[in-house]
């Protein structure tokens, strides 16, 4: 037999790092990265260029790799007529950022796989997402669409390059911000009315199509019942988190959430796993385990973290970005479950009632895409929590749960045997950020250490490999090269992780970390004349435009989260500068959050901290005191989100944390016992010894 494999050349792709680009590596399409190489050849031969822009756990990305990438007449064409270029978007999320732009402005909507057709000097005139290599149901197909821009390009040049200076100037113009005033308590009205507009009450989420988690839309919710004590906003949380954790967007067997579902009923999954969307999802889970006390939100939390440190943690302590849909090509084939699967994995006794419990049947729940016939495999997912189940089939809780228990383990072990999607293991700055902080408030509220040690293991990863001798952080690594100088988001995100893991265990150079972190985003990143920070620092690549971005989408804003740590940060050290700062970065964004505000949920957030009320604490105490752990297991415990805390050991003679936050080298212990000093909207209270009395100062 030939091995066909041995007969295939690998293109440029196959010299970088990237897990998307590797994919494609070796494709006929004579695939460039994107650079200079590229740009230099376009011009010399004349040529346009074909941006292609995905990533590696993208489904749609690898329809269109099967289907016209890896086609010889397909890369013939293609080969012909452009220089191609391959990029992965969270490799190059400012690139991403612009040409999304581009998109959504020349077709109405966007997604990936994105394709751009721009001339050599970078400037678009054509876009669109996911092509077919055949015309289909009114979509012109690659090998139609080639031919039909090759002749453009050669025949009608002048209205091509005019068509490209026209739509970069509709960018360049729709990019500018325009400073605003001050925003108020009523934009956090609006933005409230506006969910509740959309709120599916029946289903939980938001809107009445494909679901996403979207979790600082509950970020914002809590903290609104909160400040306005209607119960409707917690109802609205509640109903959300405990539809995903019931539905097929759950993984019941291995655990953590997949990307979004398909349907409104939270049942059927999109199911890739994005190591981001298990961190805000924790965050969601912890603040609702902090409201309401429920088992089923700190179990909801341990869970997601149990896959999240079996399989998504590097050996170095640094989290890799996602793990795909797809296995030997079909979305899903490792999640789904036959019913006769289930009968010879498990006991009679085990198959019975995790058949019952999980809703799975002989035709399957689980459909074929384009027939929508049923394919007899099923999305295990729950109807009613687990307790109100077991008690309407009249079965012992105790014994029933410790059975499904056992009956997990088994199907666990039994798709461990599966062939595994693939799993894109670069580590990103950003979203390790994002996991760091997720960990760290996990270990405050539950006291668990293992959390704190992953926490620090990642923080200290990034710190030390992805931070270079001029303070600069790195966006990636992998396979021990760190590459690509951060973006705002990695900034903005790992300063919240350090802030949240300061907390947690008080160890200053975390602070200081997040503190210089600060000044050099505020140095790279800060727009001088108008306000807010760029995506990209002033000393980047110059990418048609310097652009801000505040929308929250899949994941927070740059903008967003580096608001929030701005006024964290201002509260922490008693510097009014970075509180100065999150007030213009208000309202340099305040036009465009006014205009659309339950898209910047996470700007509430930080909007609702500034408003007020928000507290500083300081706990003075001796490190190993019992009455230490508990005053600040008590402040753990509650849910007060607008307020920073800092702790003072009484035990040491010159604290380490009075150097950064000099107001507290006065706060002494009172009579040798743990002494919390609360202060309120900058004025301060006289300090107790009581827990009672500081949670009635806290108004917790």
């Amino acid at each position: 037999m030939v091995d066909m494999s041995a007969e295939r050349r690998p293109n440029r792709l196959i010299f970088q790092k990237s897990p998307y680009l590797l994919q494609h590596a070796y494709n006929p399409v004579d695939w460039y990265p994107w650079g200079e190489e590229a740009f230099e050849k376009a011009r010399r031969e004349d040529k346009p260029i074909f941006l292609s822009i995905g990533y590696s756990t993208c489904h749609w990305c690898h329809v269109m790799e099967k289907e016209s990438f890896e086609d010889p007449e397909v890369a013939r064409l293609m080969n012909e007529t452009f220089v191609s270029i391959k990029v992965d978007r969270e490799e190059r999320p400012d690139l991403d950022n612009v040409y999304m732009m581009v998109c959504q402005m020349m077709t109405g909507s966007g997604g990936w796989p994105l394709t751009i057709i721009m001339t050599p000097s970078g400037k678009p005139f054509f876009a669109g997402t996911y092509i077919p290599k055949e015309n289909r149901f009114g979509l012109t197909g690659m090998k139609s669409l080639i031919p039909r821009i090759k002749e453009f390009w050669e025949k009608r040049r002048e209205e091509v390059e005019n068509s490209a200076e026209r739509i970069v100037a509709s960018i360049k113009s729709a990019s500018r911000e325009t400073p605003g005033e001050d925003l108020g308590e009523e934009i956090l009205h609006r933005s409230y009315e506006n969910l509740y507009d959309i709120f599916d009450e029946r289903n939980g989420g938001f809107g009445y199509g494909r679901k996403f988690p979207t979790p600082h839309n509950l970020y914002f919710l809590l903290r609104y019942w909160k400040r306005s004590g209607d119960n409707w906003p917690l109802k609205m949380v509640e109903k959300t988190l405990q539809a995903m954790r019931l539905g097929g967007v759950y993984d019941h067997v291995g655990f953590g959430f997949h990307r979004y579902s398909v349907d409104n009923k939270w049942l059927v999954p999109h199911f890739e796993k994005m190591l981001y969307d298990q961190a805000l999802l924790v965050l969601a889970f912890i603040e609702a385990y902090q409201v309401t006390g429920k088992l089923v939100y700190s179990q909801t939390v341990q869970e997601v973290l149990t896959y999240v440190l079996r399989d998504m943690v590097s050996p170095e302590g640094g989290f890799y970005s996602a793990e795909d849909a797809d296995s030997e090509g079909e979305e899903g084939k490792f999640y789904l479950w036959r019913e006769e699967e289930i009968r010879q994995i498990l006991s009679r006794k085990e198959a019975e009632a995790v058949i019952k419990i999980y809703n799975i049947s002989k035709e399957g729940n689980f459909e074929e895409e384009a027939s929508r016939r049923k394919t007899g495999k099923n999305i295990l997912h729950l109807k009613k929590p687990l307790p109100e189940i077991i008690s309407e089939l009249r079965m012992p809780l105790e014994e029933t749960l410790k059975l499904l228990e056992n009956a997990r383990q088994k199907l666990f072990l039994e798709r461990e045997k599966r062939v595994h999607p693939h799993k894109d293991d670069k580590i990103l700055t950003d979203w390790n950020g994002l996991m760091i902080a997720a960990l760290a408030k996990a270990a405050q509220v539950l006291e668990k250490p293992e959390y704190l040690d992953a926490a620090k293991r990642a923080a200290d990863f990034i710190l030390e490999k992805m931070h270079n001798a001029e303070g600069r952080l790195y966006h990636r690594y992998r396979e021990g090269e760190a590459a690509i100088l951060g973006f705002l988001d990695d900034y903005a995100f790992l300063i919240y992780g350090l802030i949240e893991l300061y907390e947690a265990n008080f160890e200053v150079k975390y602070l200081r970390e997040a503190i210089n972190l600060s000044g050099e985003m505020i140095e790279l990143f800060w727009d001088a004349v108008s306000g807010g920070f760029y995506f990209t620092a002033s000393d980047a690549e110059n990418v048609l435009i310097r652009k801000k971005e505040i929308y929250d989408g899949a994941y927070p804003s740059g903008n967003s989260v580096a608001m929030l740590d701005l006024l964290l940060l201002s509260r922490l050290t008693a510097n009014p500068e970075y509180e100065e700062k999150a007030a213009q970065l208000v309202r340099a964004f305040s036009s465009t959050v006014s205009r659309n505000p339950m898209g910047h949920t996470q700007f509430m957030v930080g909007l609702d901290f500034a408003l007020g009320p928000s507290y500083e604490v300081v706990i003075v105490g001796n490190t190993q005191a019992d009455d230490t752990k508990a005053m600040l297991r008590a402040l753990r415990g509650k849910f007060v989100p607008n307020k920073v805390v800092l702790f003072v050991p009484s035990d040491e003679r010159s604290p380490e944390i009075t150097n950064i936050a000099e107001f507290t080298k006065n706060q002494e212990s009172i009579g040798g016992k743990a002494t919390a000093y609360v202060c309120q909207n900058l004025a301060c209270k006289f300090p107790t010894t009581d827990v009672g009395k500081m949670l009635e100062l806290l108004k917790a």
